[in-house]
């Protein structure tokens, strides 16, 4: 079951911060587009993605499952979100020459946004009336 909760989670994440970052990629040019590199490295990406989905499953989805409501799906996602959006934002502010504090908001909002959709995604499909 763990595994197909990660798999539910990790669709609807990639879908929808695959829009996000379509959208978003000429802000995200503006904030740092001397730091970007010309291509993402996929290995990075893929590892990143695999360690955070199974973060949203075992820390957000798994919670609210054990009799939370959607409501708590959302918020136990959306906390994750801020939490390590956060901590990728400020390292990056702390320890860079230049990391715009715009980027930093927008981020972290992002970050709680998109996690706790994911965790809502994966308590639709999963959760038992």
């Amino acid at each position: 079951m763990v595994i197909l909760q990660f798999l539910v989670v990790a669709a609807a994440f990639a879908i929808i911060d695959a829009i996000w970052l379509k959208t978003m990629n000429p802000f995200y040019r503006r904030q740092i587009g001397g730091l970007l590199a010309d291509k993402p490295n996929l290995g990075y990406a893929v590892v990143f993605y695999v360690i955070y989905i199974a973060g949203i499953v075992f820390f957000a989805l798994r919670p609210a499952l054990d009799g939370g409501s959607w409501l708590s799906a959302v918020g136990y996602g959306a906390a994750l979100g801020v939490f390590g959006y956060a901590t990728y934002d400020l390292t990056n502010a702390a320890t860079l020459k230049t990391w715009p504090w715009q980027l930093i908001v927008v981020d972290i909002l992002w970050g709680a946004a998109l996690t706790g959709l994911a965790t809502l995604a994966g308590w639709v499909v999963f959760h038992t009336n």
